[in-house]
């Protein structure tokens, strides 16, 4: 009897070293769903990790001016800020280009006619830097809903960029937003 309670007295601490790990770590975390409601979301994994926008008022427009059609979407998580190493803002662009429902887009080089990602840095509040998409680091847009009624724009979206200090590869996943647009 001595040797079966001394097994699981003792093997007891070990069930916690086991597969499940209960540890809420918020960079890992599970992104909102992808609706298409005007919720007023924005998320990706970086490398893995959770960004998400939580303040709901991030900035999204597509506006006619001077002949052209433009589209943005930025959304930054504070949990990243000064950190350097992860973005703390993502921007989805649209230079001169007129957007439609159901249409994916590459995501490429800044210019006319094109659409972009870019990946914004901060190590102070003084200091910063931006790494774009090009020929190189691509990725794609994928707008599911596009309705300039109701001014919703929802979709989901993935690109890498180079980080514009370590060199090293970021990959942008399962990138998804949905909110209203102003004009």
């Amino acid at each position: 009897m001595k040797n079966i309670l001394f097994i699981v007295l003792f093997s007891f601490p070990l069930w916690g070293l086991g597969g499940c790990n209960n540890n809420d770590d918020s960079s890992n975390g599970a992104l909102p769903a992808a609706t298409q409601t005007g919720a007023g979301t924005f998320a990706c994994k970086v490398n893995g990790k959770t960004f998400i926008d939580h303040s709901s008022t991030f900035n999204c427009y597509y506006q006619y001016n001077d002949g052209e059609y433009n589209f943005g979407i930025n959304g930054n998580d504070d949990d990243y800020k000064f950190n350097g190493t992860i973005p703390w803002s993502i921007h989805l662009q649209a230079y001169n280009r007129v957007l439609q429902e159901g249409q994916t887009y590459q995501l490429k080089s800044t210019g006319n006619g094109n659409v972009y990602g870019i990946a914004a840095f901060s190590t102070s509040p003084t200091d910063g830097t931006s790494s774009y998409t090009n020929s190189t680091y691509t990725g794609e847009l994928n707008l599911t809903k596009f309705d300039e009624s109701t001014q919703i724009v929802s979709g989901t979206f993935w690109f890498d960029v180079r980080h514009p200090v370590t060199g090293e590869t970021l990959e942008i996943r399962e990138g998804r937003f949905d909110t209203h647009f102003g004009h």
